[in-house]
């Protein structure tokens, strides 16, 4: 065997002395592979059932080598937009998918990964070992009928239509967050309602009643199951 292949760009490593008459081409490969990292914009769309594994295809343009990833489909049940393990690279993804009550996680194979909020930008990277975020663009979405979030969420909720209730990710992480403004300024007439979804709100296992017009706020998980949800500012 002359060709090797690095272990994360799968770029093709040439023995010294073969490879003749293809050694250019191969190097061209290469560079084009090495200019999708760095550069490179692919819209992918997830299956609604069975997610999306991004390729690494030795020695060749594959779509888990693309530097920007916008995510597109509509999912009927909880995905995953799998990366293979021992794999080291930095993504920017743009999370366009339409998820309803079902959630997309952003992972390894074996990892536990990030969990994506409908319409949000996020700076993420694989360690090799599980995928991490580095940063994220809350990206505020418009709501007018009941859901279930996801951790990140910014939701315009428009009740105006009647009471709504936006229920809580089940199983939080400590400081997942999701955002509420009154698009309306009707949740004096048409109430919100925070499911829990398991998890206390603000000391109370109990369901929170929002009926103040104009009302914006964030809820954060503490880590702490007697509080459970608290709020970010008051």
């Amino acid at each position: 065997m002359t060709i090797a292949y690095s272990s994360d760009l799968k770029l093709s490593l040439i023995a010294t002395g073969t490879e003749a008459g293809v050694w250019g081409q191969i190097t061209n490969t290469n560079l084009v592979v090495i200019q999708q990292a760095i550069a490179g914009y692919q819209s992918l769309a997830v299956n609604a059932t069975t997610g999306l594994t991004l390729a690494f295809t030795d020695g060749a343009i594959s779509t888990g080598k693309n530097a920007v990833i916008n995510l597109t489909g509509t999912l009927s049940g909880n995905v995953n937009v799998t990366v293979p393990d021992a794999i080291e690279k930095t993504y920017l993804v743009n999370n366009q998918v339409t998820m309803g009550t079902f959630t997309l996680t952003f992972k390894t194979t074996s990892g536990t990964g990030i969990k994506l909020a409908q319409g949000n930008r996020y700076v993420l990277y694989a360690d090799g070992t599980n995928v991490n975020i580095i940063n994220m663009e809350q990206v505020w979405r418009a709501v007018s009928a009941n859901t279930t979030t996801q951790p990140g969420a910014g939701l315009l909720v428009n009740t105006s239509g009647g009471a709504r209730t936006i229920t809580l990710p089940a199983s939080p992480a400590t400081g997942d967050f999701v955002s509420f403004i009154d698009a309306g300024y009707t949740f004096d007439t048409n109430n919100l309602t925070v499911g829990r979804n398991g998890s206390n709100i603000t000391n109370s296992a109990g369901d929170l009643v929002v009926n103040t017009e104009g009302a914006g706020f964030t809820l954060v998980y503490s880590g702490d199951a007697t509080v459970g949800w608290t709020y970010r500012d008051k």
